[in-house]
C-alpha cells in the first residue's frame, strides 16, 4: 500500500512529503554534519531519493527556490520524475517577489514564506511584506502558504493574512535563523501539534524529527493521531547510514492513523 494522497490547498499531495533540506546540506545539527551531507547529497543521489520516494507514494516535494533545487528538479522531471514541488522561498535572494516568480516559472504548484523571515516580520509588527509576498503568490494562481516556527502567530495569522495554508514547524526553533544555536525542546512537540488541529487550514508539520534528534516511530504516528485528515507531515531523508530510511519512514506512516484518500491526478 503507498502513502495515502490527500487534497490540500486545492491540491492533490501526498500525507508524506519529502523535505529539501538535506539536499540543501542544511542538517541543523552541530559541527561537520551539514558539510558531510553536502558532500553526500550529489544530484545523482538526490535523485534516486526522489524516484525511490516516488515509487513508494510520496509524490510531492518541499524544498527551497534557488537555482541548486531547481536544477536538480529540472533534471528529475526531464527523467520523467513527477513528484510535485512545493517551493519555499529562499531569504537570500534580492527580491522575494522576483523569488516567488521564479519558483511558479519553474514549476512550483505552490509557494510559501520561509519561516524565519515570517517569523521576524511578525516579532516586528510589520505585515506589508508579507502581505505582498502572498498577494503576488495569489496572482500567480497558486496556493499560498506561511511557514513559521511559534504555534501562537500561525492562530493569530488565521484573521489577519490570506494564507491558503501553514508551514508549523514542531519545535520554536527559529533561533536556528536568528543565529542563536540549535534549540530542539521536546515540550514543544504538544502544542505544535495542538495548534495544527485548531487551525482552519491545512498544515504541513515540519521539523516533526527534530532534525534528526527524536525517534520516527514515536514521532510519526503521534503527529498522525493530532494533525487534521487534511493535513501533511514532512520529513527529510538522509540514507548514507540508514539505507531504508524512506522505506522504513513509509510503513510508519502505513501504519498510521489511516485518512480517506483520493487518487493522484
Amino acid at each position: 500500500m503507498a502513502v495515502p494522497q490527500i487534497e490540500f490547498a486545492g491540491l492533490v499531495v501526498s500525507r508524506l512529503m519529502v523535505g529539501g533540506n538535506p539536499f540543501s546540506g542544511n542538517s541543523h545539527q552541530p559541527g561537520s554534519a551539514s558539510r558531510e551531507m553536502r558532500d553526500y547529497f550529489t544530484t545523482a543521489r538526490i535523485i534516486e531519493v526522489l524516484a525511490r520516494c516516488e515509487s513508494l507514494g510520496i509524490t510531492t516535494f518541499v524544498g527551497r527556490a534557488d537555482a541548486h533545487i531547481i536544477r536538480v528538479l529540472h533534471e528529475y522531471w526531464n527523467a520523467g520524475g513527477r513528484v510535485a514541488w512545493i517551493a519555499q522561498t529562499a531569504p537570500e535572494m534580492r527580491s522575494v517577489d522576483e523569488n516567488i516568480r521564479r519558483a511558479v516559472g519553474e514549476g512550483a504548484r505552490a509557494v510559501y514564506i520561509h519561516g524565519g523571515w515570517f517569523d521576524e516580520r511578525w516579532e516586528a509588527g510589520d505585515l506589508a511584506d508579507v502581505d505582498r509576498a502572498l498577494a503576488t503568490i495569489h496572482g500567480l494562481s497558486v496556493p499560498a502558504g506561511i511557514g513559521g516556527h511559534i504555534p501562537e502567530y500561525h492562530l493569530a495569522a488565521v484573521g489577519q493574512l490570506a494564507a491558503d495554508f501553514h508551514m508549523v514547524s514542531c519545535y520554536r526553533c527559529g533561533s536556528i535563523h536568528a543565529a542563536k544555536g540549535e534549540t530542539f525542546d521536546p515540550a514543544d512537540f504538544a502544542p505544535a501539534l495542538a495548534a495544527m488541529g485548531q487551525l482552519p487550514r491545512p498544515c504541513i508539520a515540519f521539523k516533526l524529527l527534530g532534525a534528526g534528534r527524536f525517534d520516527p516511530a514515536v514521532q510519526i504516528p503521534a503527529a498522525l493521531r493530532a494533525i487534521k485528515p487534511t493535513d501533511a507531515i514532512l520529513v527529510g531523508f538522509y540514507p548514507k547510514h540508514q539505507p531504508r530510511q524512506v522505506e522504513d519512514v513509509v510503513a510508519l506512516v502505513q501504519r498510521g492513523v489511516a485518512v480517506p484518500g483520493v487518487e493522484p491526478s
